[in-house]
């Protein structure tokens, strides 16, 4: 069953990276618009692209990595000694999670805009959680 989970984060990551995580306007009259992992690194890559890269590199390919990792270990193709490199690995997309909290209650907390939470936020947030947890049954079924 958790070789099942963990197959099921190749569908679910991509569909959070392209949910609204965020809605934001500058002011309280003017529309919110939607925020996405996708869009966000779009608009990064205008004004700053080392930023884009990193990013990105936090948001989609650590996460996809440990999951083709994950899913390479439960085939027996991979063997149970890459579990360190997957904790360092979901720390990373850890903290893209924590990033993307800390920038919403910073831009509440200055007053200027509003910003919603959308459902992709808990829906990555829940990907990255769900990816760690997989990874640590995975170590203890290789331990015992």
């Amino acid at each position: 069953m958790i070789k099942y989970l963990n197959l099921s984060l190749f569908i679910l990551f991509p569909i959070a990276w392209f949910a609204p995580m965020a809605k934001a306007g500058l002011l309280p009259w003017f529309g919110l618009k939607e925020l996405s992992v996708i869009s966000s690194i779009g608009s990064l890559w205008e004004s700053d692209v080392f930023l884009a890269f990193l990013v990105g590199f936090f948001a989609l390919f650590t996460p996809m990595l440990k999951t083709i990792m994950l899913a390479m270990i439960h085939q027996g193709w991979l063997g149970g000694n890459m579990l360190a490199a997957l904790g360092v690995l979901g720390k990373l997309a850890m903290a893209d999670v924590f990033l993307i909290a800390l920038y919403i209650v910073s831009a509440k907390g200055v007053g200027v805009g509003r910003i919603e939470t959308g459902w992709g936020l808990y829906l990555f947030t829940f990907c990255v959680l769900l990816s760690l947890l997989i990874t640590e049954i995975t170590k203890k079924r290789l331990v015992s």
